[in-house]
């Protein structure tokens, strides 16, 4: 399996360079209006539509309008405008759906409640009357000009690529019919092929056409353990949904992150980038250690590769650049880097203390133990579950000045406003009590929708040692696949295992669904119910690309796994290589 060179679709690049093009393109851009509503709407902005207010009310009784988005949870309502309103029309978001409710100023009368999802640069009027028979106010939406879709680019990406990838597979199945393939080939080289087959020497073998000057070593695999493709693509596709992510993914909600409680897409970068960190770690460190380097040496370069990447975190990647020149008073100590660097200090540091190295070829009777993954390293596991222990502990003991013990909410205008300087419970306190709120993230994914003042960290202190586990249990993939080798059956059964493992807890801690759970699923915090949640997403994801790629053959990871190639190892491998 080593030495065979994997059959790589033709057109597979050119089919995810499209995927990757389209998706990048930004929406359509909003249709042509009428001059008045092209006035009053030019200053509309992605995810935004137009609303008009008509009042059909008898004069002297105002009228309020307040709204509330579907994705804020037990939020206050809040003012849209009094009509009429200063501008001819107001800006709303076309995100999410929306509650709006009309209020009259009048004592006694019913308001108007309509549920409401505006399309992107649409123009809408409310209209707003009063119901002479009853106290009442009844209102109803009126379109003005139809939005635009902005969900085509998505969908014409989607067609074409399904489009090649269909035509690719018809042609490789084409390739495979024997009349099919002779005709081909004749006519592409028909005086070569017209003397293979009048050949009395029948095919060439590989070993006829390998010069018999070329030294043995040449063609020879070695016994070195070849890179996992699988593993090198699964990294390619969290690679390429972070490069839609950074780039603003064409403005699309789903490509950025969620406010507070729940998943988007961009919510898996990052917990699959540690969760195959943690993979890779025991198969690199298993390799060294075969090679027979010390477990001394091992460790100081763990340490080297720790520092650098919380010294490039702090230094060089720091969103504080943008409030001015860097200084301490407003470095911000937390960050993606600086976690990562944490994260691999512990594993790698853990793990390097209990390996061993795993021969190349592991005889029958050491591979007898069923748990021969689990049961040597159980005091890792004894480890974690202190870990975990703590965070428990302290998100849910730790009184936290003004907030309810155990608060996981996104404070601001959320849980009716009760808590507007609550923003993440104990963690957040922990961050502002030990690093000072200059030093930590000042613009969260929360305090656009729940209108947040406080500064919170999605990178802080507690949530990292819920980012440990999920490296650890990248680790547990690992030995996996180290202890197991070219054992397919026992590698994908055992991905299945831990699949369901990591699943149970997560519907149970979250009862299905976003915000109703004992532990919602949150990257803000980074809760134990969404590493459950996405180390069960990695376990799924692995065990199909696995499947595909290094047991059945049948995709060679392309074009996700140029990314890895191209980028790790010729541009990276001469300074994190390990020897």
């Amino acid at each position: 399996m080593a030495g065979r060179r994997s059959r790589r679709p033709r057109g597979a690049p050119a089919a995810g360079l499209l995927l990757l093009l389209l998706l990048l393109l930004p929406p359509p851009a909003a249709p042509a209006q009428p001059p008045a509503a092209a006035g009053r709407a030019a200053g509309l902005r992605m995810d935004q539509a137009w609303l008009q207010v008509r009042r059909e009310v008898p004069p002297g009784e105002g009228v309020a309008v307040s709204w509330l988005s579907d994705a804020c949870h037990k939020c206050l309502f809040q003012v849209l405008g009094s009509v009429p309103f200063e501008e001819p029309g107001v800006a709303v978001d076309s995100q999410h759906p929306m509650i709006l409710v009309v209020n009259s100023t009048v004592k006694g009368k019913e308001p108007c409640s309509i549920h409401y999802h505006f399309g992107e640069f649409g123009n809408y009027s409310l209209t707003v009357r009063s119901d002479h028979g009853s106290k009442k106010i009844l209102c109803n939406i009126v379109i003005n000009q139809k939005p635009v879709n902005s969900y085509l680019p998505i969908f014409f990406a989607f067609f074409i690529s399904m489009g090649i990838l269909i035509t690719l597979a018809l042609g490789k199945f084409c390739i495979n019919i024997e009349p099919i393939r002779n005709w081909l080939y004749k006519k592409m080289n028909p005086r070569e092929t017209d003397r293979l087959i009048n050949s009395e020497l029948g095919s060439p073998r590989r070993t006829d056409s390998t010069s018999s000057d070329l030294p043995a070593g040449v063609w020879s695999t070695g016994s070195a353990m070849p890179r996992l493709r699988s593993l090198d693509t699964f990294r390619g596709l969290a690679l390429a949904i972070m490069v839609f992510v950074n780039y603003g993914g064409g403005k699309y909600w789903f490509f950025k992150h969620q406010s507070w409680n729940g998943l988007t897409i961009a919510d898996l970068v990052f917990p699959w980038f540690v969760f195959i960190m943690g993979t890779s770690t025991v198969l690199s460190l298993s390799s060294v250690l075969r090679r027979g380097c010390s477990k001394g040496r091992l460790l100081l370069k763990i340490l080297w590769r720790s520092f650098l990447l919380f010294l490039i975190g702090v230094v060089v990647v720091n969103p504080n650049y943008c409030l001015g020149p860097l200084s301490w008073e407003n470095l911000r100590i937390p960050g993606v880097l600086q976690r990562l660097g944490c994260t691999y200090l512990v594993v790698a540091g853990l793990e390097l203390l209990f390996a061993k190295p795993v021969p190349d070829s592991s005889s029958v009777e050491a591979l007898s133990s069923v748990f021969q993954d689990l049961l040597p390293f159980w005091p890792q596991w004894l480890f974690m579950t202190l870990l975990e222990a703590v965070w428990l502990c302290l998100t849910f003991l730790l009184d936290v000045p003004g907030c309810p013990t155990g608060y996981l909410g996104p404070g601001g205008i959320g849980d009716s406003g009760e808590y507007p300087n609550c923003t993440g419970g104990a963690a957040g306190y922990i961050d502002r009590w030990l690093l000072g709120e200059k030093h930590i993230y000042q613009h969260p994914s929360s305090n656009v929708l729940y209108m947040t003042t406080v500064p919170f960290d999605p990178e802080g202190i507690l949530g990292t040692i819920n980012s440990v586990i999920l490296a650890f249990l990248g680790l547990q993939a690992g030995k996996i696949l180290l202890f197991y080798k070219d054992q397919h059956q026992q590698i994908m059964l055992r991905f299945c295992v831990w699949t369901a493992i990591l699943g149970v807890p997560s519907l149970v801690l979250t009862k299905c669904s976003t915000e109703e759970g004992l532990i919602p699923v949150n990257k803000n915090l980074w809760s134990i119910s969404y590493v459950t949640t996405l180390s069960s997403f990695a376990f799924t994801l692995l065990l199909l690309i696995y499947y595909l790629v290094d047991v059945k053959r049948v995709w060679s990871g392309v074009p996700f796994f140029f990314l890895v190639f191209c980028l790790f190892r010729y541009e990276f491998n001469s300074c994190l290589r390990w020897t």
